[in-house]
Formats: C-alpha cells, sequence, structure tokens
C-alpha cells in the first residue's frame, strides 16, 4: 500500500510538472505575436500629433528637408534642431543608448535616430541654414559634428570621407580669416572629382546642390537581422549653373549610396549578429533540454533530473522567444544620392540664375530646369539651395 502511495504521489508530481510545462509553452507562443504596423503621414501638424516618440527624429528629418525645400527656412531649423537635440542626448547620458546594447530589445522599438549617413546630413543641411543666416562658424561647427557621426571616433577603425563635410569644413575657416588648408587636403584625399577649386575668399555666392534619390534600407537572415543599403540609381548625376555669361558644370562632391554602404564596421551589425546567435543557440538548447528532459521523466529513478531539464528548457526556449533580432529598417526616405557645392564671385545687386539637371552623359533632362533669383549684398556671403526635388 505504501509502494502504491508512493507511485501515486510521483505520478502526481509529474502531472503537475508536465501541466506547468505546458502552461509556460503556450505563454511562448501566444507572444510571439506581433502587428508590426506604421501609420502614414498626413500633414505636419498631424504627425507631431500622432506620430510616436521613438519616430519623432525621423519625421523631424523628413519635415525639415522637406521645409528647406520649399524655402520655408525657420521651420526647417525648428525641425532640425529638434532632431540634432535628442541625437546630442542619445550620444550623451541617454537611457535609450544604453538599452541599445539589451538582447531583448527590438531594434524598430527604440528611438529612431539614424545610420551614420542620416545623421550626417541632419548636420550638413543644419550648416547651410546658419550659412544662409551669416554665422560660417556655426555652419562650420555642424560640418565638424557631421565628420564626426561619419568616423569613430572611439575605436579608430576608420574616418569621416566625406568631401563635402571636409571642403566646408576648411572653406569656413577660410572665410573666418583662419587657415582651412588642413581640410581642403583631408577632401581632395577622398574627393573622386579630380582637383578640388582652391578656396576663393572673395566668393560671395556660395551654392548648395543636391539631387537624385537617396538610399532605402531593408533587412535579410533567417531573422531579418541583417541591414542592408538599396543603393539608387538615379538618372540625375549632375547640372550647369548658369548666370549671365558664365556657366559652371556641377559635379557630386558626395554619393550617400556609397557613404551608407561603404562606411566601417557598424555597431549595431555585430550587436544584432550576436542576438541572431543568441536567439538560435538558446532556441536550440530549449528543443534538446525539452526532449531529453522528457524523456528522462519517463524513468522513476531520473523523474526529478527529467522535470529540472524540462524547465531549464522551457526557460531557454522563453529567453530564446523575448529576443528580437530583426534590423531597423526605418529610413529618412526623401533623402538625395548626390550633394555639390559651388562658390562664385557675384556683383552686388540681384541676379537671375538657371539650374539645369543632367544626365551622366551631361544631357540636359527635361522638366528639372529652375531659375533661381538672389540678391548678393555687401557684408556677407549670399547661400543658394537648390534641389531636383
Amino acid at each position: 500500500m505504501r509502494l502504491i502511495a508512493k507511485r501515486r504521489m510521483q505520478q502526481s508530481k509529474v502531472g503537475v510538472g508536465m501541466g506547468w510545462v505546458a502552461a509556460c509553452l503556450m505563454f511562448i507562443l501566444s507572444g510571439c505575436a506581433s502587428d508590426g504596423g506604421s501609420r502614414s503621414a498626413g500633414s505636419t501638424t498631424a504627425v507631431k500629433a500622432r506620430t510616436p516618440a521613438k519616430d519623432r527624429v525621423l519625421w523631424a528629418y523628413r519635415n525639415g528637408l522637406t521645409a528647406l525645400r520649399q524655402g520655408r527656412n525657420e521651420e526647417a531649423k525648428i525641425q532640425l534642431d529638434q532632431a540634432l537635440s535628442i541625437i546630442g542626448n542619445v550620444f550623451g547620458p541617454d537611457k535609450s543608448a544604453k538599452r541599445s546594447r539589451n538582447y531583448f530589445n527590438e531594434e524598430s522599438k527604440k528611438n529612431f535616430i539614424g545610420e551614420p549617413y542620416e545623421r550626417v546630413m541632419a548636420y550638413f543641411y543644419r550648416g547651410v541654414l546658419y550659412w544662409m543666416d551669416g554665422e560660417a562658424d556655426n555652419a562650420r561647427a555642424c560640418f565638424r559634428s557631421g565628420e564626426l557621426m561619419d568616423s569613430d571616433a572611439e575605436h579608430r577603425e576608420f574616418r569621416s570621407d566625406y568631401v563635402t563635410l571636409d571642403y566646408l569644413d576648411g572653406y569656413a575657416t577660410a572665410k573666418l580669416n583662419g587657415d582651412g588648408s588642413d581640410a581642403l587636403a583631408r577632401a581632395q584625399a577622398v574627393s573622386k572629382l579630380g582637383q578640388l577649386p582652391a578656396y576663393n575668399r572673395n566668393a560671395n555666392t556660395l551654392v548648395f546642390f543636391e539631387f537624385g534619390e537617396g538610399p532605402k534600407k531593408y533587412a535579410s537572415g533567417d531573422y531579418n537581422e541583417k541591414l542592408h543599403i538599396r543603393e539608387s540609381r538615379s538618372v540625375v548625376q549632375g547640372a550647369w549653373f548658369k548666370e549671365g555669361n558664365r556657366a559652371v558644370r556641377i559635379g557630386p562632391y558626395d554619393d550617400l549610396s556609397f557613404q551608407a554602404t561603404t562606411r566601417g564596421g557598424r555597431v549595431m551589425d555585430h550587436v544584432l549578429a550576436n542576438k541572431s546567435v543568441f536567439k538560435s543557440t538558446t532556441d536550440t538548447v530549449g528543443n534538446v533540454a525539452i526532449v531529453g528532459g522528457a524523456i528522462a521523466a519517463t524513468e522513476r529513478k531520473s523523474q526529478d533530473l527529467g522535470l529540472g531539464l524540462i524547465a531549464v528548457g522551457v526557460l531557454s526556449k522563453i529567453a530564446s522567444a523575448a529576443t528580437t533580432p530583426a534590423a531597423d529598417t526605418r529610413t529618412w526616405d526623401n533623402l538625395p544620392q548626390f550633394i555639390s557645392f559651388a562658390a562664385l564671385e557675384s556683383s552686388l545687386g540681384t541676379h537671375t540664375g538657371t539650374v539645369e539637371f543632367t544626365d551622366a552623359d551631361g544631357r540636359v533632362i527635361p522638366n528639372l530646369t529652375k531659375t533661381v533669383q538672389f540678391t548678393v549684398v555687401a557684408d556677407r556671403d549670399t547661400v543658394i539651395f537648390v534641389s531636383d526635388h
């Protein structure tokens, strides 16, 4: 009788243990669902009202650039300043920076700050706006901040290779009566255009160009953990700037598709790869432990060990299910492919210029020609921003 009672107690123990395991497995399965939804944009005001905090920088990027293209410079400043303020916090003591290495934190649920090439462009556009306001020193500070975003200051595995940023860094220094030769040398070292123009301190008309369609992101891999950049193949490859009797040929100083795909090892790539390995390893360990524990639990002498293995397996499966290594494919999707620059000497007064965008063979592309009116004054540079968008 005592033996029968003991067996019944063991069977009850196994039944309770297996019931707990089943409950845990149901918990795992119920936690795998995700809506993955996103909301489309309406007006700027409506977007601000309904955009989650995690996407604020993304929409500030997009809205700021749209405002700049439409000549709404004050709105562009507000949007870009908001984005750059958040970026500054992330690279400082912001808690989300620490969470970025958490195995259980889904990439697309983090506060978006963008890939290095996206952060660089936020500083670039803000620098243009500062120069428009006659603040060459603040413009230079933005260009230098962009250089920092494109480099690996911590590990020094690679350095910034934006021609435009280095060139403008030096040009602003020259305009401020400093020596910009070091920055010019850096720009020349990475330029694919041949010899860059020497700095002309007398140039009073500075023209910033952007054209083409920028890169986009997509994910691949067993867990969508591999972030890729889809390179642009824009028809627009250059421009002519014509004013009076002069015509200046504009070629791209920088290609954002190149910048997005060739910068050195991105830190998050390594983190995502580790998360992918962690997920697959814990899932495999969980399977092995559960199967092994179930087998062991059928033997009277090893029932306790079997239940222990099953418990370990379930916990491992929970850890695997909670790990979300999918890459963040949110994209600043209205960026251009190319950016460029020209500096001209113009007489004081009002001028009318024409910008003709061209293809790779130098042929003018119909319907993209733009007329630009600008006024040159004596005490500051006239800054013009031209886009094919």
